[in-house]
């Protein structure tokens, strides 16, 4: 059976038992022939690489087999963000992008991911067509093609290039950034070893925002010995410095940049729940009218409130961004999900924690106020909402009865709650007359059900969990 499996987010695996040198030259070949497929081959592919290990040989064999198929070759001159990878199909026509990352995975792991030439996640039909080219690869019907870098590199074949100032200049535009220089920010930084290390900190100093201090700020591919994940349980060094050099903001970024973790000035973190939901109704109170909102079906509903008191539908898609990039290129406004990803439509139909780091530093500029003290007036407006997520380990077989058994749901009452909606977007969704929800999933890229849930308040929460958890025969 076929190790390549592409999951929410491309193919990922661990180094040297599932990702290999051999593996990267199977899905390459297959991205090469998607590509001839559909005559973009006269056009030439960027390749990016994050921070962890081998990744720079790892894209240089990708470059390889697609400078065997006649395809150029962009070729990052080091470690870059996958936003910023992703801006160079944009900012030079290109017919699209491979990004060498595992995102915020644990060291062990690395992945490929394909960008297509709309510069935003490729589509599940993408992705089908490329895997269905990747068993023919295996099966031998189609040969792999390489052409060595030394060669390709004396050819022009393969050039090495950077994103850096084109990318840069694209975040910028994004937005207000006289207003920033005004306000005389200052932050603390974590790019957790990661890919967006040196990448933020220069257009800082541009807009005036003084860095006072930047953590993890080091390439490492073991990223410290943690996970590259901006979560509240591993930003506590980070949220120490916001609050004790009294920092208008920390700014966090996971392994490949394209996630983000804000802290509050007081050093408690934001989740990227609220964050979405700050930057939604800054927008919308600022600019009126959109087409639309985008949402995944395990986001918060408060998006929902703050864009119904705005008259602007939302629109709800299955988890992952390649969803959000989709609705963000057929005219939504903003889009976002609980797990860090949100981008806007003059940017890129990409998740970007730069991005998202940028417009909390207008937000603040533009407000004089902190998140949480903006939370508060949120609050007020349109209620408050509570949520919280829940990975919880099974057996195969346990997930298998756990899904059917929501599937199977047609009770009128799960505990003391009223259900009034049923929805399979992305796993099983629960309504409630109270406002509040539940979600289970199985995870796309982990051997877990992910259940979501969001009340009104923290007591709702807790008895909602205990009788899902119940209904469902699962303990923690």
């Amino acid at each position: 059976m076929s190790v390549i499996k592409f999951g929410t987010d491309g193919w990922r695996g661990v180094i040297a038992k599932e990702f290999t040198f051999a593996n990267i030259a199977i899905v390459t070949q297959a991205v090469a022939s998607y590509i001839k497929a559909h005559g973009l081959d006269g056009k030439p592919v960027a390749i990016g690489f994050d921070n962890r290990f081998l990744g720079h040989l790892f894209a240089e064999r990708a470059a390889e087999v697609l400078a065997g198929n006649g395809i150029a070759v962009r070729l990052c001159d080091a470690p870059a963000p996958t936003p910023a990878v992703a801006s160079m199909i944009v900012t030079a026509g290109l017919a699209g992008a491979l990004m060498v990352t595992a995102s915020h995975n644990p060291p062990e792991y690395n992945g490929i991911k394909f960008i297509p030439q709309y510069a935003g996640p490729a589509t599940p039909e993408i992705t089908d067509e490329i895997t269905r080219y990747v068993r023919e690869v295996e099966s031998g019907r189609i040969d792999v093609h390489v052409t060595p870098y030394a060669r390709a590199s004396r050819t022009g074949t393969i050039t090495a290039v950077s994103p850096r100032e084109s990318y840069g200049q694209l975040l910028k535009r994004a937005v207000d950034g006289d207003l920033i220089r005004k306000a005389c920010l200052k932050v603390v930084l974590d790019p957790m070893h990661g890919a967006g290390i040196g990448y933020l900190e220069p257009i800082l100093q541009e807009l005036g925002v003084q860095v006072l201090a930047a953590l993890r700020n080091t390439p490492d591919p073991m990223f410290g010995g943690g996970l590259p994940e901006p979560s509240a349980e591993r930003l506590q060094e980070l949220a120490r410095l916001t609050r004790e050099q009294g920092a208008d903001l920390g700014l966090a970024l996971d392994g490949d940049a394209d996630r983000f973790g804000i802290l509050d000035p007081s050093g408690a973190y934001v989740t990227p729940n609220e964050v979405f939901a700050l930057l939604t109704h800054s927008r919308l109170a600022r600019q009126g009218m959109m087409k639309k909102v985008a949402r995944t079906v395990a986001t918060t509903h408060l998006i929902d409130r703050i864009a119904a008191a705005h008259g602007v539908p939302v629109v709800e898609t299955p988890v992952g961004f390649k969803y959000i990039g989709q609705e963000i290129l057929s005219g939504a406004g903003i889009g976002g999900e609980e797990s860090g990803g949100l981008s806007v439509a003059e940017h890129l139909p990409e998740k970007d924690g730069l991005l998202v780091a940028l417009l909390m530093l207008e937000l603040r500029a533009r407000t004089g106020r902190s998140p949480k003290e903006l939370l508060t007036e949120l609050g007020a407006l349109y209620g408050s909402f509570v949520n919280e997520r829940l990975d919880v380990k099974t057996t195969p077989d346990q997930k298998e009865l756990v899904l059917q058994v929501m599937q199977d749901w047609s009770d009128a009452r799960l505990g003391l709650w009223d259900v009034t909606g049923k929805t399979a977007t992305d796993g099983v969704k629960l309504t409630f007359a109270s406002g509040a929800w539940v979600l289970v999933r199985p995870s796309g890229t982990e051997p877990l059900l992910r259940i979501y849930l969001e009340a009104q308040d923290a007591r709702e929460l807790a008895g909602l969990k205990r009788a899902l958890l119940e209904a469902l025969g699962l303990s923690l």
